[in-house]
């Protein structure tokens, strides 16, 4: 009768143990993306400058990079990657919308000088279904 108690005793320990460790595995992921999160998401204002949006787009790069998200044939990252992060910035003189890799391959050091004082709102905001982070960005000049 002790040993059968006993048993079932620790069996309880063994499962609450794996339910606590698994629910702070959850809750420290949840953390680490509501913080990678809040790296971009303190950019989705009206009143940002060009060296904002230069500061955003590098940032996705490295991250894009440094998670070896791939790219496609015409070295453009693909959506898909759970990991990819893709900024897109609109052009109000032409109405043409331009991913963050075509800005870096002209020249990110271009866009400062043409667009370092204009004015950038961010427009839209999607999210990962998969994992909550950030998926794209998307920037509008609001002046020249």
């Amino acid at each position: 009768m002790k040993k059968i108690l006993a048993v079932m005793l620790l069996l309880i320990i063994i499962i609450l143990t794996f339910f606590v460790v698994n629910y702070k595995n959850l809750q420290k992921q949840k953390q680490e993306v509501e913080n990678f999160n809040l790296e971009y998401e303190r950019y989705n204002k009206d009143n940002l400058n060009g060296l904002d949006v230069t500061t955003l787009i590098n940032r996705a790069i490295s991250n894009n990079e440094k998670n070896a998200v791939p790219k496609d044939e015409q070295g453009l990252y693909i959506l898909d990657d759970e990991n990819c992060i893709e900024i897109y910035v609109t052009m109000i003189i032409n109405e043409t919308t331009y991913r963050m890799e075509r800005i870096n391959d002209l020249g990110i050091n271009s866009f400062v000088a043409y667009f370092g004082q204009v004015s950038f709102k961010c427009t839209d905001v999607t999210y990962h279904k998969e994992n909550g982070k950030i998926a794209s960005m998307t920037f509008e000049a609001k002046e020249y």
